[in-house]
């Protein structure tokens, strides 16, 4: 698409040229030109995602300082740049990292997975907690614990591929029925949503089967999972999640430009050469994938998809919510909530427990203002 298309749309990311400088890319607003791909300059998403980055920062280190022993923040920082050896050392890289960087990558995988979707159903609601790819992600990752016999390490080895791979399958299972029964010669956001409110209703009794089914020790374990924890986290589960994360988010934002064609609707992002169905089906692989592996590494941790891409987008102030910007978002929220859930509580709260304390009133309030908007 050209210059002056993507001006007319007023939506694009990105606008194909044969420069390396500056060019329009939406209406009155410049980007940056390099080589055949151009990126809108918007200085309030970027200094919203620097700011965010630079929050997930401090909690990284704060999240890494606190526990039943303090350790100081400048040899929290030593310790992480390879300069501080002894008990502080080994606490650090051993006990403590593996949980904040878990629960760093959960929140930014989620996060860019909800933009995703809501972006592509162009519904609030549209989300992988709603629309039954977490409920199919947890059906696999439930099966794999049971069969396995309760711990990460033994369901890699008895499954093979272990929880990541079955929380993959059984994501990609739902968002196949969910897309397969919502589709009439198209697929509407609305129905998209209640097909997948009815799919995650399925899939959740089928959890449930597998609990009641499940030796008491191990169904304890899957159900202390299934809140959405990172006490159990190890090196052993944030490898395959950094893999993940390092190789679908990459390609999500390179979506970014298709996803802004797609919100002018079906007719017109196929006039201007996008190609619609294929769009649609990478947007669902990639937020499968990414919320598949986040649900393998610390259960379902709720309302994370939903709250921070409309957090994004109201900070942002764009027409969708901005995908690096929600994932780093989503990457404050869990560290914040673990936070919370450790240092406020004598007791640790499991951090999807504070995560639904605060996506559920929201979803409430959006379900109230649409209905208002409905009825005027």
């Amino acid at each position: 698409m050209s210059a002056a298309d993507a001006a007319r749309t007023g939506t694009t990311d990105t606008v194909h040229t044969g420069a390396t400088g500056t060019a329009p890319t939406a209406a009155g607003r410049r980007g940056v030109v390099v080589g055949p791909v151009g990126l809108a300059w918007r200085p309030r998403v970027f200094w919203y995602t620097v700011a965010a980055i630079a929050a997930v920062g401090m909690l990284v280190v704060l999240g890494v300082a606190i526990g039943s022993t303090w350790i100081a923040p400048a040899t929290v920082v030593r310790s992480l740049l390879g300069l501080e050896s002894g008990p502080d050392a080994f606490i650090v890289s051993t006990l403590r990292l593996p949980r904040v960087l878990t629960g760093t990558l959960v929140g930014l995988t989620l996060g860019v997975a909800g933009a995703l979707t809501q972006t592509f159903t162009r519904n609030p609601l549209g989300t992988p907690d709603i629309i039954g790819v977490t409920s199919g992600a947890s059906v696999g990752a439930v099966a794999a614990i049971v069969l396995g016999g309760g711990t990460y390490s033994v369901s890699s080895i008895v499954l093979g591929g272990g929880i990541p791979v079955a929380a993959t399958i059984g994501a990609l299972v739902a968002a196949i029925a969910v897309y397969g029964l919502g589709w009439r010669g198209g697929v509407q956001s609305y129905r998209l949503v209640l097909v997948g409110i009815g799919v995650s209703a399925t899939l959740d009794a089928v959890t449930s089967y597998l609990l009641v089914r499940a030796k008491i020790t191990v169904a304890a374990a899957a159900s202390q999972w299934l809140v959405g924890s990172l006490s159990s986290t190890s090196w052993s589960s944030v490898w395959p999640l950094l893999i993940v994360a390092a190789v679908a988010v990459p390609l999500a934002l390179a979506t970014s430009a298709s996803l802004g064609i797609g919100q002018l609707g079906d007719e017109v992002a196929t006039g201007v050469g996008l190609a619609v169905q294929r769009h649609r089906l990478i947007v669902i692989a990639l937020a499968v994938v990414l919320t598949a592996a986040a649900v393998a590494a610390a259960g379902p941790v709720g309302f994370v998809a939903f709250v921070v891409p409309q957090i994004g987008l109201r900070l942002a102030g764009t027409n969708r919510p901005p995908l690096l910007l929600a994932g780093a978002l989503g990457a404050v929220l869990v560290l914040a909530a673990d936070l919370l859930a450790r240092a406020a509580f004598p007791w640790q709260v499991p951090v999807g427990i504070i995560t639904t304390v605060i996506g559920a009133p929201y979803l409430i309030w959006l379900l109230i203002r649409h209905r208002k908007e409905m009825s005027r």
